[in-house]
């Protein structure tokens, strides 16, 4: 059994704090072997059309296709194309790439974007878990999750690191000249900082504001022309409300640093996706911002697992997918809704006997197995008629 990354851990962590909305993005294979693949194509394809909605509207999680590179990988992400999923959503594990001081390992991350590039979709890098000789985790009693780093300009640092191999003008398609060009232009910086888990000393907006400023700032000096997309932002009991943590982040003066609002609107149904969606777009009016964007970073309902008010069966997983979909889409304009990121491809599992289950290992359109729910074709079916006449 491969040992899980220090993220997939933290995926499992959180389920110790109970059913909350917020989940954890971050590593959800079922273990070390390759899963079997899904549908075996043509490895290079060309983009479906992308009719009035942009090519990276419609996005997925799939930490399984980045965890297992080869057959799986490329079979996951030609059906993914297929499907019309433009974008996936990916964290950029900060540890797992400057391994030392002044030293960046990006073999698994080249091997990752170019494989998508490949097929004309891109990715949407999270920023996160910075790696221990940089993070304020203390040395003793360190609490369960992942801490900012000590000084925050040095996720700048990083990020623009990313950017000068990544983005439009980046060092990575020089050296690859045979792939399509399909830059990086969008940065997600962190992911749900309202929960403890994503700021154990104890979430705060002005902290918060204050990391997304200094990221902000390196990344426009990289690429002057970037889209910055604050971390997803859940509306969960486990830790600051997301109108509180929202309307904390204009307070401290975040309205300069980023260009979209990113949230994580879990709720019962579609109604309430919608309704959550609205709410955002709300609070950026009342703050002088209704001209920015919103992007919907995580959603989802579980077939099965722990009883919570996500889990809903795999009939209704299917209806609520295709409902949030056109409810969304046909929201788009009124909210400036910038797209939207199921979450995810593939079930996954508690990593270690210590970690329970909980409703977010469920979400996937496919089973821990790799056999489709009906939710897959539900997503597959609803993305092709929208991309069509949405």
């Amino acid at each position: 059994m491969k040992k899980p990354s220090p993220l997939a851990v933290v995926l499992a962590a959180v389920a110790l704090f109970g059913v909350g909305v917020g989940i954890v993005a971050v590593a959800r294979g079922g273990g070390g072997s390759a899963p079997g693949p899904v549908v075996a194509t043509a490895s290079t394809l060309t983009p479906p059309a992308a009719g009035r909605l942009r090519r990276d509207f419609f996005g997925i999680v799939a930490e399984d296709a980045f965890a297992h590179p080869g057959p799986y990988r490329d079979a996951t992400l030609n059906q993914l194309a297929r499907m019309g999923v433009g974008i996936v959503r990916q964290t950029f594990d900060w540890s797992a790439i400057q391994t030392a001081p002044g030293r960046y390992d990006f073999t698994a991350y080249d091997s990752f974007v170019g494989a998508l590039a490949a097929r004309h979709m891109t990715v949407l890098p999270v920023l996160l878990n910075p790696p221990r000789f940089l993070s304020s985790a203390p040395a003793v009693g360190a609490q369960p999750g992942t801490y900012p780093p000590r000084h925050y300009a040095d996720l700048g640092t990083f990020a623009a690191v990313l950017v000068r191999r990544y983005g439009p003008h980046g060092s990575f398609w020089r050296a690859n000249p045979e792939l399509p060009k399909v830059p990086i232009r969008a940065w997600q910086v962190w992911n749900e900082p309202s929960l403890p888990a994503y700021w154990p000393t104890g979430p705060n907006p002005g902290q918060y504001t204050q990391l997304l400023a200094a990221t902000a700032s390196a990344i426009r000096k990289a690429d002057p022309k970037a889209e910055i997309v604050t971390a997803g932002l859940p509306n969960s009991r486990l830790g600051i409300p997301f109108d509180t943590f929202v309307e904390g982040m204009y307070k401290a003066g975040a309205k300069a640093d980023f260009d979209t609002l990113a949230i994580h609107p879990y709720a019962r149904d579609a109604d309430g996706v919608t309704g959550a969606v609205e709410d955002a777009h709300r609070i950026m009016n009342l703050n002088g911002d209704g001209g920015a964007r919103i992007w919907v970073t995580e959603l989802g309902w579980a077939d099965k697992g722990p009883r919570s008010s996500f889990t809903v069966g795999p009939a209704r997983q299917a209806r609520l997918i295709s409902t949030v979909l056109s409810q969304l889409v046909a929201l788009r304009y009124q909210a400036h809704l910038r797209g939207i990121v199921y979450f995810g491809w593939r079930d996954g599992a508690p990593y270690a006997p210590a970690f329970k289950d909980f409703w977010g290992l469920h979400t996937g359109l496919l089973d821990l197995s790799g056999r489709p729910k009906p939710a897959l074709s539900a997503f597959a079916r609803s993305v092709g008629t929208l991309r069509r006449h949405g």
